[in-house]
């Protein structure tokens, strides 16, 4: 994953490539797929963990395995870290808002939610992301496409919850754990578009940094609310191990190459297989239960969650046609952001981070 003189990445929330064009070995579809299932996979994987372990140990393992991945490769392409103590300001605050705090809610959440409704929940963020963004970014507009599609992606939560059961049956304080997770994706994007879009620092070393950052704050937090593990149980352990290497480390390497290679757009639609694909594993694997309007409802969330990121007669936002025909910026040249209203990713995606990832 390096060559000779690769060209210098751009800002977070850029589209200049963390690979080279040529070295690209598998295609893009396969890789999409693979992200899809890792993040699809990863509630299962945080309920399995907590069955051994306390959330904040569950939250604390896969931040140190992710964080020694991404360690890992920038080691290989010999990046530097960001400099300047404003910039680790910002990460610091990034990684609680972006990693530490999601990461360790859906931990919490899990202990009483199935981890099927934990990945439904974390399909809000777009909308959640939107409704903020209206109030906290001038530059994004309203249009009666994206308010219709925040107004039904919310209809389709009422719906998955049973609202007109009286939401019978349903824990409240697990479910508003893990809507609040993607509360903090959405809060954590707008921070990062703020701060540090403008960075000089390479997309690998920012999210290596922020991450490393969560697991100092994590490193601090667990051992003030949790005791020493006792034993550790090899299904709830290797479970963490992959939680953090695959669904954290390799998930944003692989999410940032997509992004390189076919655009933000094409690269956030992973956000809209993550629940389908959380769903399957909780009810396959976990023998989770499901009910008609959990499905009904996904899909009212992820086609309201769809509209909202539409931009089409939004200013600033341009027509698809006139944005594939602007001009690629030279390899010296910082591109403009990305749009980063999204739910996976999450990960910038120093993160979600982030898409958002679970």
């Amino acid at each position: 994953m390096t060559t000779a003189t690769p060209p210098r990445p751009g800002p977070i929330g850029s589209t200049s490539p963390l690979l080279p064009p040529g070295r690209r070995a598998i295609d893009w579809r396969v890789r999409f797929g693979l992200l899809s299932l890792v993040w699809g996979f990863s509630f299962l994987l945080i309920k399995v963990g907590t069955d051994g372990f306390a959330p904040f140990q569950v939250t604390f393992g896969r931040l140190f395995f992710g964080t020694v991945v991404l360690a890992v490769a920038i080691a290989v392409r010999r990046e530097r870290l960001p400099r300047g103590l404003r910039t680790w300001g910002h990460l610091t605050v990034a990684a609680l808002i972006l990693n530490a705090v999601p990461f360790s809610l859906f931990s919490y959440a899990e202990l009483s939610i199935p981890s099927t409704l934990a990945g439904i929940c974390n399909a809000t963020s777009p909308l959640w992301g939107m409704l903020l963004s209206l109030v906290a970014l001038s530059e994004d507009r309203p249009t009666r496409r994206r308010v219709g599609g925040l107004g039904l992606g919310f209809i389709g939560v009422l719906t998955v919850l049973g609202a007109w059961q009286g939401f019978s049956g349903l824990d409240f304080g697990g479910t508003a754990m893990a809507l609040l997770a993607s509360l903090s994706y959405a809060v954590g994007w707008i921070y990062v578009r703020r701060t540090l879009a403008d960075s000089s620092s390479s997309h690998l070393s920012l999210i290596g940094a922020q991450l490393f950052m969560a697991t100092l704050q994590l490193a601090v937090v667990t051992p003030l609310f949790t005791d020493l593990p006792t034993s550790f149980p090899v299904v709830p352990l290797l479970a963490v191990v992959a939680l953090g290497v695959l669904g954290t480390g390799l998930a944003l390497l692989i999410q940032y190459g997509l992004v390189a290679e076919v655009g933000p757009t094409t690269g956030q639609m992973v956000t809209y297989f993550v629940p389908v694909i959380a769903t399957a594993a909780g009810v396959a694997v976990l023998d989770e239960p499901l009910h008609w309007n959990t499905p009904v409802g996904a899909v009212i969330v992820l086609v309201g969650a769809a509209l909202t990121q539409s931009r089409g007669g939004t200013r600033g936002g341009g027509s698809r046609t006139a944005r594939k025909s602007r001009p690629k910026p030279e390899p010296t040249q910082s591109p403009s952001p990305a749009p980063t209203n999204s739910a996976a990713a999450p990960t910038p995606t120093p993160a979600p981070i982030t898409a958002d990832q679970p």
